[in-house]
């Protein structure tokens, strides 16, 4: 496993990371999953409040105490699950992501959350408030760093502008290459990119005849006519997804979701094969850079 620095701190990243939103409800066989994600040097774990109503926080944490002072742990905070309705809402107010934070080191079982990152964002948002709040956090010493998971550029450009946050967690792959317009501004502000979404709900894996659909401004036909082109030129389609979001100098770390044990082995395999790939700068003449509509 190789690994990076994620944007100006000091934290070094494991180039894959593990998305935990997919991991087992059973704290028992979540931790088969992770012990396995250790074992082959992963070392950023990603989560989130609002997965699964913050149960997904503590089989996360129950499973990564032993290795707490070994691992990087990244969760999120902004939507708000409110008693008595099925869905959320959102607030960044400082009062609730303070008390949130709170909530969500209790769950993980730790004193501190490596990556405290704001899950999403709107114009409408108070951002001075958020960035004192996160700053506050910093020196309390419940936070390392802080960062940002958005793909609209009219909210995570001027929030990492003018901010010391240090990533942006965005959808990237090679379906979807929309992220890349903004690559060079979110190093320049002294973040890293943590990509999700690499595999595109597992189009980019070796099993994409059966999971063969449309995705962003692909059509099925359109979709199967890369994805031959780059299994003939790579051999292996989910290893060519993983080394594509990792040539980039922004990406720190590309996150790969899994529920089984099986799963998280195939990812690594891909990874393992991904660095004999040198010539994956081709596909740039196959794919289409499809930039964001929205959100300017």
């Amino acid at each position: 496993m190789n690994y990076r620095t994620l944007g100006k701190s000091t934290i070094n990243i494991s180039e894959i990371s593990l998305g935990c939103m997919s991991l087992p409800p059973i704290a028992e066989e979540a931790k088969q999953v992770i012990d396995l994600a250790i074992d082959a040097g992963i070392t950023y774990f990603d989560t989130a409040d609002l997965y699964d109503r913050g149960e997904n926080e503590k089989v996360v944490g129950e499973a990564l105490k032993a290795h707490r002072s070994n691992i990087i742990l990244a969760t999120k905070v902004g939507n708000r699950w409110e008693d008595g309705k099925d869905g959320w809402g959102w607030d960044t107010s400082a009062s609730y992501i303070n008390n949130a934070v709170r909530q969500s080191l209790r769950r993980l079982q730790t004193d501190y959350i490596d990556v405290y990152q704001l899950h999403g964002g709107t114009l409408d948002d108070h951002w001075d408030e958020i960035i004192d709040t996160f700053e506050g956090l910093k020196k309390e010493g419940l936070i390392r760093e802080y960062g940002i998971s958005s793909i609209r550029p009219n909210v995570f450009v001027p929030f990492l502008q003018n901010s010391a946050a240090v990533s942006n967690m965005m959808q990237f792959n090679i379906l979807d290459e929309r992220a890349a317009e903004f690559f060079e501004a979110i190093e320049q502000s002294g973040a890293s990119v943590v990509t999700r979404g690499s595999v595109a709900k597992g189009l980019l894996t070796n099993e994409w005849r059966q999971r063969l659909k449309s995705f962003m401004s692909y059509d099925e036909a359109q979709a199967k006519t890369l994805l031959e082109k780059i299994e003939t030129l790579y051999g292996d389609v989910h290893a060519a997804a993983l080394a594509f979001n990792l040539q980039h100098r922004a990406v720190s770390s590309t996150v790969i979701g899994a529920r089984t044990k099986q799963q998280l082995q195939q990812n690594l395999a891909a990874y393992e094969k991904a660095q004999a790939i040198d010539n994956i700068h081709q596909l740039a003449s196959f794919t289409r850079q499809d930039r964001y509509t929205d959100h300017r």
